[in-house]
């Protein structure tokens, strides 16, 4: 996998400082590499890797935002600050309903911090800029293409994420920047959509950091966020031709101990009848917390299948990160 720092936008789609109200250079250079290191038993090392990388922004003095995997269940991560220095980091938190992970800097720095915007207050059409480690050449001049609800196959929803096209071709831990200079948004995914012409756009799906600003004091101070856990059943689901199937499951997850498997059609969730994946997830939430039991109707073979999965907490199933 390139790392970030092999990535190079091209010119005519670089940031240029005239056409911001800010000083886009010392924005950018808030902008970090990450490089981190995951055990190879550890739960997301047979989906994520057990070697990633990706951006993040310092948001505060040492603490680093970024997208919450690339260093889940990591044991040792790398920052790479603007001028060039390598110092360790520390995962302070990772936020499964959010998506938001925090590093703290192992070492004395002095760099500029990017300030938190407001989210809700970006507009589809504005101008912005999609931040990378690197400077210019390696952020991307965008607009935001749309504001709208997201869910994702691996039991996340958002109510509204925010889309920016072009595309960072190296999305994770990109800093969305508004018009005004401030941090609304991490980059999380690359999507394509149809336009209205016929033609395919790649699109980058960030995570608005308004989701951010009630939890961020709790997840620097305890790693976690001060709320309920959200019952998680450990299943990958995908929208296929109006139904809901299951693509796969978590190793250990609580939904394959209960008999779930990959290629049943999701049904109903107790007596709500589910028709995506945002009905069917909050259909499950609805039931309380972590640990309540889920129960599925799902149809097998053509035939009914009622199971009941004991939900649980994800985290308790992560490494622990290690303070070196």
């Amino acid at each position: 996998m390139p790392s970030p720092a092999d990535w190079r936008i091209a010119t005519s789609m670089q940031p240029k400082p005239g056409d911001y109200m800010f000083d886009l250079d010392r924005a950018l250079a808030a902008m970090v590499s990450l490089h981190s290191i995951v055990p190879a038993d550890a739960m997301t090392a047979h989906v994520l890797g057990t070697e990633r990388g990706g951006y993040g922004v310092f948001i505060r003095d040492g603490v680093v935002l970024t997208i919450g995997y690339l260093v889940t269940e990591a044991e040792t991560i790398w920052i790479t600050l603007h001028d060039g220095r390598v110092v360790p980091g520390h995962v302070l938190a990772f936020d499964n309903q959010t998506g938001f992970g925090l590093v703290q800097a192992l070492a004395r720095i002095d760099t500029p911090m990017l300030e938190l915007g407001r989210s809700c207050d970006a507009q589809v059409g504005e101008q912005v800029v999609v931040a990378g480690a690197g400077g210019r050449q390696h952020s991307l001049a965008a607009r935001i293409a749309a504001k709208q609800e997201f869910a994702g196959y691996w039991e996340y929803l958002l109510d509204e994420a925010i889309f920016v096209a072009p595309a960072h071709p190296n999305w994770g831990g990109t800093a969305l920047i508004d018009s005004h200079g401030y941090l609304v948004g991490i980059g999380s995914l690359q999507l394509e959509q149809s336009t209205d012409k016929g033609k395919s756009e790649h699109l980058n799906m960030m995570v608005p950091t308004d989701l951010l600003k009630p939890i961020l004091d709790d997840l620097i101070r305890f790693g976690r966020a001060n709320r309920p856990v959200r019952p998680w059943l450990g299943i990958y689901t995908a929208e296929i031709d109006g139904r809901l199937a299951i693509a796969g499951m978590a190793e250990r997850g609580p939904a394959r101990e209960a008999g779930v498997q990959a290629g049943d059609i999701v049904v109903a969730v107790g007596d709500a009848k589910v028709a995506d994946l945002a009905d069917f997830y909050r259909a499950i939430w609805a039931l309380g917390t972590a640990g309540v039991e889920v129960p599925l109707t799902l149809w097998r073979d053509g035939e009914r299948l009622d199971l009941r999965v004991r939900s649980t907490d994800r985290t308790t199933l992560f490494k622990a990160p290690k303070l070196h």
